[in-house]
């Protein structure tokens, strides 16, 4: 590893995480020749203690110390060096420090073999380290392969190859079959079948037809396509998400901080017991006191204090957190969300596009004093100026816009519907709020009805309603179950703007504990703080714009990363790219296992080197033994750390 990194890892940092342009055969060239110095350092050692231990007559002095210094500076040589540059800024209390004062000093007192093994094993543990990185990092890695350097562009019947960033909103682009789309944009061709992994983590295809929005990073699985483009090559989700990963790898967890600052605290401390170790005894025990057993005993403790294993496993376990969720089609935003992922007792979540598929279908149409396709082409227009599914689905139930019909003052009234004048009437379309908001007197009945309604009124008198159904996805009563069945989870709250009678029909279908309907964008934030007043911590889980606040006032905001609006992606700390509810319970299994291993690390590091600190100290440890118990806990450390990456959630 560079020093850069090295020092890296030393703070507690993100050691060895960066996306790199390093070729594969490149890195596995400069892996393989990192590997070779130690392996010829343990041949030549070995060699060394055996010639030692069998009493071969040419290894006499100063034969011992030419052999075991030239390993010595061979293996140890980079990380002295490092250590030296360090103490010329000031910086005196670090890993690098401790070991080459160890294992200088045990050469000083002729323990050569200890001295070299105590590099040998710590350049290993290095290297076992940034294998494990590797290891962790590649399912993120794989998202940063997803970006196409060249499209084709139709246009007038000419085909141009082009970078993507040239490419402008509005143009056609062509994707053959095996290709990766650009860019974002609204499939022209009749249909298609695109693999959405990268983005999704599912490996299931994925069917589109002709208007369905596709992403870039998918691949066209079939036949040729062809695509309009409907963003900038920086504005595409795809782009969106490798940004996001990459910010995610520099945020840190306070667990992580935590250590750092422990770290910078504990290492001057062991540092000058150290000395103390070496120099109080001389006090106490006047002509008792052997220099060559107490100076031994110090740099035993030296050994032993280095903070190895807690700088190294610490920020590669959280790493690798973010690598599982990444590979489930989760995306946290930072090893901080992980962290407070273990800390949710409820979970609050929007219904439409969350529960919901939110492809909603024309069920029923009921008109009151005007014929019914007047009634359906006259609200189609006027819904179209409105961005909800439900008004998405109610013009594609009219087959379109009409064009002999305009509309004009139009206006949307958040949470209620729209407002607009067709022919010198006023026409309102929304829910029952609207037409009360009006003083639109209608039939009581309609509060009775279970699907989503959209009521409508011509000049303030009630002309008649559309009734719309939605579809609950297919693993949302697995997201329930599996909440109910996380511990911590003690309540699961829905919220929506939708009537109550629709939201409480999902909410017993799916086994919710609580469901609360027909809030507006405000009323949600007020549920929200009512809770996090009762000393709950929540996760809020929505797609929509409107839902954007809700998800920034929770502690910790989720938002369906597929078809979710940009502005809920933005702003969520955790974006479940599959859209699948499941995916929350999943997320905070991931959360709760990284935690875990953390800690375990964090017990184990600490627990056994306080052991050995105070067995060297009485003189009960051996240098041996400080090496293979600081190296050894540093290997189970990352070892524990990648189990991680193979856990099944």
């Amino acid at each position: 590893m560079d020093e850069n990194n090295e020092h890296n890892c030393e703070e507690g940092t993100a050691c060895a995480i960066d996306f790199s342009q390093e070729s594969e055969p490149e890195k596995e060239s400069r892996f393989n020749k990192a590997y070779l110095v130690p392996i010829i350092g343990l041949f030549f050692l070995l060699l060394g203690i055996g010639f030692d231990f069998f009493d071969i007559e040419f290894f006499k002095s100063p034969i011992p110390l030419i052999w075991f210094g030239i390993i010595y500076i061979a293996v140890g040589g980079p990380i002295v060096l490092k250590a030296a540059k360090l103490v010329l800024k000031g910086d005196i209390y670090n890993e690098f420090v401790l070991m080459s004062v160890a294992t200088l000093g045990a050469f000083f007192i002729g323990s050569y073999a200890e001295g070299i093994a105590v590099m040998l094993f710590y350049v290993v543990g290095e290297l076992f380290q940034e294998s494990a990185v590797n290891r962790a990092k590649r399912s993120i890695e794989a998202l940063l392969k997803v970006q196409v350097e060249e499209v084709t562009v139709v246009e007038n019947g000419k085909k141009t190859v082009m970078h993507p960033k040239e490419v402008k909103i509005g143009q056609v682009i062509l994707a053959k079959p095996g290709q990766k789309i650009a860019l974002d944009g609204e499939l022209i061709s009749e249909n298609a079948t695109l693999n959405t992994a990268a983005l999704t983590g599912e490996s299931a295809p994925d069917s589109k037809k002709k208007g369905d929005t596709v992403l870039a990073g998918m691949i066209n699985l079939n036949q040729v396509v062809e695509i309009k483009v409907t963003s900038d090559y920086a504005d595409t989700k795809l782009s969106k998400i490798l940004k996001l990963v990459q910010d995610a790898v520099g945020r840190k967890a306070k667990t992580q901080l935590l250590i750092s600052r422990l770290a910078k605290v504990y290492t001057p401390i062991v540092f000058w017991l150290a000395i103390a170790l070496a120099v109080i005894p001389f006090f106490v025990l006047g002509e008792d006191y052997i220099f060559q057993t107490w100076f031994q005993r110090a740099l035993i403790f030296l050994v032993i204090s280095c903070p190895c294993a807690l700088v190294i496993s610490i920020p590669l376990g959280y790493f690798g957190g973010i690598g599982a969720g990444s590979r489930n089609g989760i995306l946290f935003k930072g090893s901080n969300f992980l962290d407070l992922m273990t800390k949710i007792d409820t979970v609050v979540m929007d219904k439409t596009g969350t529960l919901t598929k939110g492809v909603f279908e024309v069920q029923e149409i009921v008109a009151i004093g005007i014929e019914k396709d007047d009634f359906i082409k006259k609200v189609a227009v006027l819904e179209s100026n409105s961005t909800h599914p439900i008004a998405d689905a109610i013009v594609e139930y009219a087959g379109g816009i009409d064009a002999s019909i305009s509309v004009g003052n139009i206006e949307e009234i958040s949470g209620h519907g729209m407002k607009g004048e067709i022919d010198g009437s006023e026409i309102l379309a929304g829910n029952l709020r609207l037409l009360e908001k009006f003083d639109v007197p209608y039939h009581e009945e309609l509060k009775q009805n279970t699907d989503t309604i959209v009521v409508v009124a011509i000049d303030r008198k009630y002309a008649g309603y559309i009734t719309i159904a939605d579809t609950i996805k297919e693993d949302a009563q697995k997201a329930i179950t599996d909440l109910h069945a996380i511990a911590k989870i003690t309540q699961i709250v829905m919220l929506s703007g939708d009537k109550q009678l629709v939201v409480d029909k999902v909410a017993k279908q799916l086994g919710i504990d609580k469901a609360i309907g027909g809030l507006l964008p405000e009323d949600k934030i007020t549920e929200v703080e009512k809770l996090k007043a009762e000393g709950r911590t929540i996760a809020f889980i929505g797609d929509g714009i409107n839902d954007a606040p809700v998800i920034t006032l929770s502690d910790v905001g989720l938002a369906m990363g597929g078809l979710g609006s940009d502005a809920a992606i933005e702003t969520a700390d955790v974006i479940i790219q599959t859209d699948q509810p499941s995916k929350i319970a999943t997320a905070i299994k991931i959360g709760n296992a990284t935690n875990k291993v953390i800690w375990q690390n964090i017990y184990l590091a600490l627990g056994v080197k306080v052991l050995v600190l105070v067995l060297g100290a009485f003189g009960m440890a051996t240098m041996w033994e400080a090496v293979i118990a600081d190296v050894g806990v540093a290997l189970l450390a990352i070892l524990n750390a990648v189990r991680i990456q193979r856990m099944k959630f």
